[in-house]
């Protein structure tokens, strides 16, 4: 498989079904990258999944170039794309700019931020150096304190209408692509409909040109993954079961064994009792 590209994940509007995933280090990185995902997102979520983080709030720039450099090492095909966290962005343009840069120098291949008609002169900006841009609509992690909770938006009529309006925007403003999240489907499939770029799905329906889920939900490693994941193993059990078998066989003196171990020459054991016999 090529390497995929921006160019090449909007050339499939329309036509191919665009599959993307998070991943947050260099093993899981090889493995969904064999399994041909086109996108490989290095989300905030990061925090909730593997850093015990309540929220997605907490996460740094200093985390999410952590785990991007374990991605990037993986050297895969599909395309890596870098959540900007929570205030690096908000601030200022120029911090946006500053903040997004940083992430493409450790290899990111695109970034993806939070919001509608409120960061539209953010994604100008880096587009206009250069910077490829994701955007992220509809239920937005960043701003869960504002909505009380995580909860389904576009529920009602006007608020879709806002949504329409914030993705229209960020298409005018140059994003090549938006993630749609835990959205009512029928608004989604409208957005999706009236954008020229491709939409990724997230909990929002059928209809978007793609989707995306967290790695651990699909796996069933996560605790309480949202109510729209299909989980398709339960890796979670799995695990339990291996190191249950370990933590015994240990415990019990049948690991290791024979198998396991392995021994010096006869002879050049006979020179170490020798010399140990001379200690």
């Amino acid at each position: 498989m090529e390497k995929i590209t921006v160019p090449a994940i909007v050339k499939k509007k329309n036509k191919e079904k665009i599959v993307m995933i998070t991943s947050y280090d260099y093993l899981m990185t090889k493995l969904v990258d064999k399994a041909g995902v086109d996108g490989i997102l290095v989300g905030d979520s990061v925090g909730m999944v593997l850093l015990g983080y309540e929220t997605t709030l907490p996460v740094t720039m200093d985390e999410i170039a952590h785990h991007l450099k374990a991605v990037v090492r993986a050297k895969p095909k599909a395309l890596v794309i870098a959540d900007m966290p929570f205030l690096s962005y908000e601030v200022s343009k120029y911090e946006a700019l500053r903040n997004a840069g940083k992430l493409i120098k450790l290899g990111a291949e695109a970034v993806k931020i939070e919001g509608g008609v409120e960061v539209v002169d953010k994604v100008e900006v880096m587009v206009k150096h250069g910077i490829p841009v994701m955007g992220h609509i509809g239920l937005t992690p960043q701003r869960m304190l504002k909505f009380g909770g995580y909860k389904l938006m576009g529920k009602k009529a006007e608020l879709a209408i806002k949504l329409i309006e914030d993705a229209k925007a960020l298409e005018d403003a140059g994003a090549f692509s938006i993630v749609i999240e835990f959205t009512a489907a029928e608004v989604a499939a409208e957005i999706t409909r009236r954008l020229k770029i491709p939409t990724i799905c997230i909990g929002s329906g059928p209809h978007c040109d793609g989707q995306i889920i967290v790695l651990h939900d699909i796996l069933g490693l996560s605790e309480n993954p949202p109510p729209f994941v299909k989980k398709y193993a339960n890796l979670a059990d799995e695990v339990v079961k291996a190191v249950s078998m370990y933590v015994e066989e240990v415990r019990k003196g049948l690991f290791p064994t024979e198998k396991h171990t392995r021994r010096m020459k006869p002879e050049e054991y006979k020179v170490f009792k020798d010399l140990l016999d001379k200690l």
